[in-house]
């Protein structure tokens, strides 16, 4: 059995996460952390009493980070001090932070990535190939919507797509347009466009769960290494 820690256990993610890790017979839920000035910091959650102090990672396998950029660096250092290991699905976060991630991953594993979804990693891989078919023959151009919320933009996931387009077809992608809108989870569209016709390949959320449910899934993955940095991509074969 994982003993599971969850950060930002009261967000959207974390909700969504801790409710299907408690249904999960692998996962025993061992720390849930929340930031100080959470209105909810003094409840609990299955009996596991919600927490602001990082000292609670102390015992736990694996922890799940959804959250901001400096909060995940902060339990970085933590699971660092504790050999817990991470799945990271924090968007937004800077170069240097990067590097720090990379710099850990050498003495724990970490899977870091901009969408846990499975659907999404499929999209990965479909831009990957339609972008070595197609070349420099066609302008390339992504389009990405969320919710109103979302701080960072592009989206992280509109950041991986530029990338792989970019590394697969030998050019710069021209446009991401990014669109914040009522309370849309993720919709993400890439196209590539010649004078004689135009493919696009989309990809819609309907539920926040398909994200949570990647995170448990790359949990179990990470439960069984030593140290490294994985991405999606590896926990789903799909390299």
């Amino acid at each position: 059995m994982i003993n599971l820690a969850v950060s930002g256990c009261l967000g959207r993610m974390g909700q969504s996460i801790t409710r299907l890790a408690l249904q999960d017979h692998e996962f025993k839920l061992h720390a849930l952390l929340e930031r100080k000035d959470h209105p909810k910091t003094d409840e609990w959650i299955n009996g596991v009493a919600i927490s602001t102090d990082g000292s609670s990672l102390n015992g736990c396998d694996v922890l799940i980070e959804f959250t901001t950029p400096q909060a995940t660096i902060d339990n970085l250092q933590v699971c660092l001090k504790h050999n817990v290991k991470m799945v990271i699905g924090t968007t937004g976060l800077e170069h240097d932070q990067i590097m720090r991630i990379q710099k850990a991953s050498e003495k724990i594993p970490i899977v870091f990535s901009s969408n846990m979804s499975v659907g999404v990693n499929l999209l990965f891989k479909l831009t990957q190939i339609a972008s070595e078919k197609t070349g420099t023959n066609y302008t390339i151009n992504i389009t990405e919507a969320h919710h109103i919320h979302k701080k960072d933009a592009p989206s992280g996931t509109a950041k991986t797509l530029a990338e792989v387009a970019e590394k697969a077809s030998g050019q710069k992608v021209r446009n991401i347009e990014s669109i914040r809108e009522n309370e849309i989870i993720g919709d993400h569209t890439i196209t590539f466009e010649s004078n004689d016709d135009m493919i696009s390949i989309f990809h819609h959320a309907k539920s926040r769960d398909i994200f949570a449910k990647g995170a448990l899934v790359a949990a179990k993955f990470v439960s069984k290494k030593d140290k490294g940095l994985f991405n999606m991509q590896d926990v789903l074969g799909l390299r």
